[in-house]
């Protein structure tokens, strides 16, 4: 009875509230509008928990677009499925005065399924799609859902990202003590944060932020912003009771509610596995001969059906379909382990750019990816089961540095994902080209790269030769003009995880002529000349997500009739954030031996740097784009 008199209150508040604001954008404080493409005038969350099994939320938002860059800050979605209802919705669009000019109801709103591609789903959204007459403009969208998942309370946060300002936001959430309702802040530093706890309520607001301009090398925006995640140590998850009082508990729940019973493969399938192993004992190898075995067979498609959502389709209907998404088809490979002796661990991540982590400190339903890991000579090999292409053991920047969850029997155990050295991270060029007298280069080089150099590169090797040649002439050679390919062979060693390039060359007109002489770049085939933007004032801590290391090795045949007038002096810049290195020999009156390496170490350095790193960028722009001046005798 409390709960449900806390909810009615709570409800009539935030309707009060909506009632009487009056959104006329003269009212905005010129603090919020300033960098701003948008402003949030007013968002609530009232959200009342009853039970295990019980969760009501309603959501009011107001906000103001400023300009057509602001409408992906609209936020007029709604999910629905079978376990969450919509049990009211509507959009109300106000003008620049604030006067209201249109009401849109339910049935005004687009509703469509959010299967898309290889995915398959039973969820569902209401959506607004308007177009505005003119800007700036207010929409304010609110709506009702229940639900029998208490598994995931929305996180809550009052910034929404760059060029956007809030006037304020809260949240109140109202639960069953019992369910062991738990919070944590994260990144309060220049936000001030409003909070109240009232017997079963906790209240949480911010307010007047200023919007904030996006800024270069910078860490993800999840990692930067204040926030607040909620959960329950005593949840439901479609039909499934659990428990996240601890990792390890959480762990055990999982295997044993999510994972148990699901890795019964077919007796045939049992055989053949068995049968390709043969004699093979080593753990590793019998592993490599079943995950070819897995990609061989299967395909991705996604499967987010009710509790397929979050629990593995078991691994003999894989089997039989052929196809399965990340929870399945690394479930099945962790069958097909298990049936020539192999343990394999299920483990969640987040997977993705920005090395988001499983947040170690705060336990609750996270992850979007599901990856395998084997225990070998006590470290872990990673597989990502859902590539045809991807090698074994190799993660690549998908899915490595960065904190998970293994799913063991009997607990669950966070660990770091694999982390890729900067040395190891590697492109080693060998190449040589020849000037000609009419100012034309012609040459050849060969490139090997591993690491993470390697995982941006290995997929080349599946491209058509158009789109191939447009890659090299746009991006990687995208220095020089008229370029046109001879030769391209691309080879990719999965075993070693190394990628070759063995290209062949030719450009008319690389050189300048003038007057005699001939002006040319020295380094034509690894131009690093990308400078990162300046700021006034930099926010936002430096970081640099992956190091690596480049060594170029370059002869240039130089034309008969020229002699050297002027050639680069070598060069040699080292700071925290790496080193660079230049040397030019004249080997003979008409041969250049050109050397340069390239260090940048990863990692994340204080906003003050920033400008430092800017000027060290700028100066290996500046050397690698030095010249040589020859003289015709």
């Amino acid at each position: 009875m409390i709960l449900r008199i806390a909810l009615f209150l709570l409800a009539l508040i935030g309707l009060q509230s909506h009632a009487q604001q009056n959104y006329n954008y003269a009212l905005i404080p010129e603090s919020l509008t300033e960098n701003a493409n948008a402003v949030v005038r007013q968002e609530r969350y009232d959200i009342v928990i009853a039970s295990r099994r019980s969760m009501k939320t309603t959501f009011l938002r107001a906000v103001t677009i400023l300009n057509e860059h602001g409408q992906r800050y609209m936020g007029t979605g709604v999910y629905y499925d079978k376990s969450t209802a919509i049990k009211s919705v509507e959009a109300i669009i106000y003008d620049k005065n604030g006067t209201q000019i249109k009401k849109i109801k339910r049935k005004e709103f687009l509703d469509h399924s959010v299967s898309s591609g290889t995915e398959i789903t039973d969820g569902r959204t209401l959506s607004l799609d308007y177009t505005p007459v003119a800007y700036p403009f207010t929409v304010v969208f609110s709506y009702e859902t229940e639900t029998s998942n208490t598994a995931f309370i929305p996180q809550w946060s009052p910034v929404e990202g760059a060029f956007c300002s809030t006037e304020k936001e809260e949240i109140n959430i109202t639960s069953d003590p019992s369910l062991g309702l738990k919070y944590k802040e994260y990144n309060f530093g220049e936000v001030i944060l409003n909070k109240q706890q009232q017997a079963t309520t906790s209240s949480f607001s911010a307010a007047n932020i200023p919007a904030y301009r996006s800024e270069d090398y910078a860490p993800s925006l999840d990692r930067t912003k204040p926030k607040i995640l909620f959960a329950l140590e005593k949840f439901h998850l479609e039909g499934v009771d659990g428990e996240a009082a601890s990792w390890e508990a959480f762990g055990s729940w999982m295997y044993n509610s999510l994972l148990q019973g699901t890795d019964e493969l077919p007796e045939a399938t049992v055989a053949k596995i068995r049968s390709l192993v043969g004699a093979e004992t080593d753990a590793l190898k019998k592993a490599k001969i079943v995950y070819k075995y897995m990609q061989g067979k299967t395909r991705y498609v996604s499967i987010q059906l009710g509790i397929g959502g979050w629990k593995p389709m078991p691994a003999k209907d894989v089997d039989r379909l052929g196809y399965g998404d990340c929870k399945a088809l690394s479930n099945y490979t962790r069958a097909l382990l298990k049936a020539v002796d192999v343990p394999a661990y299920y483990t969640i991540i987040y997977a993705g750019n920005g090395h988001r982590s499983l947040t170690s400190d705060f336990v609750s339903m996270q992850g979007n990816h599901a990856i395998l890991a084997i225990p070998y000579n006590n470290q872990l090999v990673w597989l990502e089961c859902t590539s045809q292409s991807m090698p074994f053991g190799f993660q690549g920047d998908f899915t490595d540095n960065r904190m998970a969850l293994l799913v063991k029997p009997d607990k669950g155990e966070l660990v770091r994902t694999h982390v890729y050295d900067t040395k190891g991270n590697t492109q080693l060029t060998t190449a040589s080209y020849n000037v000609l007298p009419d100012g034309a280069l012609n040459g050849s080089l060969k490139r090997v790269s591993n690491g993470l150099q390697y995982d941006d590169k290995f997929s080349w090797a599946a491209l058509a030769p158009d789109e191939l040649s447009k890659m090299y002439k746009e991006n990687t050679f995208a220095n020089i003009n008229n370029l046109k390919l001879k030769k391209t062979t691309l080879t990719n060693d999965d075993d070693v995880q190394q990628f070759t390039e063995d290209i062949a060359l030719e450009a008319a007109g690389y050189c300048n002529s003038s007057g005699g002489r001939m002006i040319f770049a020295v380094n034509a085939f690894n131009q690093n000349t990308a400078i990162p933007q300046r700021y006034r004032t930099r926010r936002l801590p430096l970081n640099i997500n992956t190091g690596f290391y480049d060594h170029d090795e370059v002869t240039i045949n130089l034309p008969d009739g020229y002699t050297m007038e002027a050639m680069p002096q070598n060069v040699t810049l080292t700071d925290k954030f790496g080193e660079y290195k230049a040397e030019f020999s004249l080997l003979n009156p008409t041969q250049l031996l050109y050397k340069r390496s390239l260090t940048i170490n990863n990692g994340e350095y204080a906003k003050e740097d920033y400008d430092k790193y800017r000027e060290f960028r700028e100066k290996i722009a500046r050397n690698d784009n030095a010249k040589v001046v020859l003289v015709k005798k």
